[in-house]
């Protein structure tokens, strides 16, 4: 009698463990949104900071898609009230998410229109401007946002940028860079955050090596380097970045080929850990994750490992820790997270099925409580 009380209670005990687990907690510190665009959905996860363990949250659809495009970019205000969400189909539209202050979860505030279809968009630092990349119609935009979080109709357009392709502003909100894959060129505007106008700059570029491709970038947490990503050689360059004149200044370029790799290469991502140690970059036609160590006193680069990943890493993105990579497989439709060493080697952790073809993933920290 008294196991068959024993065990009842064990199985009652067990019971609850896995109903409590799979219950979605009230509030949240860090949430992981992770955008499919086949499905026409975002994945909401909320991250344990403590494990790296992800639980979702909710599963948003994405309103008004009549037809669905190559990708799905997202961009989040900078006081994390709103999440920008890109349409490259059919309409080609920015759609508005509220981000609730409390357990992430989003709710469609709207929607507003873009000029072509935009594998890239970021907010200025003030939160008031969209700046957003064409890759087909080889054009940068710069779009108002109302106080409601809508993006109003495009105010300005730079055409002849050939294969436009990522575009953020600097730390300082006074220089945006932009890259054009195209023709090899990263380019420097000037940037008035008043009126959101894009201004030429001397020098308006530099020209990175022929065939590289400069697809996305990033910035140094420190302010005064640069890291470019080519799409069609895998190679990283750094720049040092004179943030008071807008400057650029190549002084290494190191590649990220992952070995025996020929042919379509197609380099995706890249991101920088918060303390500036360690660098990283996903190649998609090897469905690899590259990981460097950055040098403390000068930024340049060093190879640490080729890890195999998703197929298809089209995106990852690093939390503001620092302790945790995240990387979706577009055509595995999986999200693999890991665990980022004090080496800047990566440890697996966990592989979580999303929606179909996850595309861009981005962490926000919510309000502290």
């Amino acid at each position: 009698m008294r196991e068959f009380l024993n065990q009842s209670l064990w199985m009652a005990l067990s019971a609850a463990v896995v109903a409590g687990a799979m219950a979605v907690p009230v509030l949240a510190a860090t949430v992981v949104y992770v955008s499919n665009v086949e499905s026409s959905d975002i994945h909401v996860l909320q991250l344990n900071r403590q494990t790296g363990d992800l639980t979702l949250v909710e599963t948003v659809a994405i309103p008004g898609v009549v037809k669905t495009g190559m990708s799905t970019p997202l961009a989040v205000s900078p006081d994390r009230r709103f999440l920008f969400v890109a349409v490259r189909g059919e309409p080609q539209a920015v759609i508005t998410f509220s981000i609730d202050p409390k357990t992430g979860k989003l709710k469609f505030l709207g929607s507003g229109p873009l000029v072509d279809s935009m594998p890239f968009i970021a907010t200025d630092r003030t939160g008031r401007w969209l700046l957003a990349a064409s890759y087909q119609g080889h054009k940068f935009t710069v779009s108002p946002i109302n106080a409601q979080g809508i993006v109003q109709p495009t105010q300005q357009i730079l055409d002849n940028q050939t294969n436009a392709h990522s575009i953020t502003p600097d730390a300082k909100n006074r220089f945006v860079l932009a890259m054009t894959l195209g023709n090899d060129l990263v380019n420097v505007f000037k940037f008035d955050a008043k009126t959101g106008k894009l201004e030429s700059h001397s020098p308006p570029s530099v020209l990175v090596k022929a065939k590289t491709g400069p697809r996305h970038f990033v910035f140094h947490p420190n302010g005064k380097l640069v890291y470019v990503l080519g799409e069609l050689d895998a190679t990283v360059h750094v720049f040092d970045w004179n943030s008071a004149k807008g400057e650029l200044k190549e002084k290494q370029s190191v590649s990220g080929l992952p070995t025996g790799l020929t042919g379509r290469i197609a380099a995706a991502d890249l991101h920088i850990t918060p303390d500036g140690k360690f660098l990283y970059a996903s190649v998609r036609a090897s469905s690899t994750l590259v990981g460097f160590q950055v040098n403390s006193a000068d930024g340049t680069l060093s190879l640490i490992e080729f890890v195999p990943t998703e197929k298809e890493p089209r995106t990852f993105s690093i939390d503001s820790t620092g302790k945790y990579l995240f990387v979706a497989g577009q055509r595995s439709h999986r999200l693999s997270s890991y665990r980022i060493e004090a080496t800047g080697k990566l440890t697996k952790l966990k592989e979580y099925a999303m929606g179909k073809s996850p595309n861009w993933i981005e962490i926000v920290d919510l309000p502290s409580r």
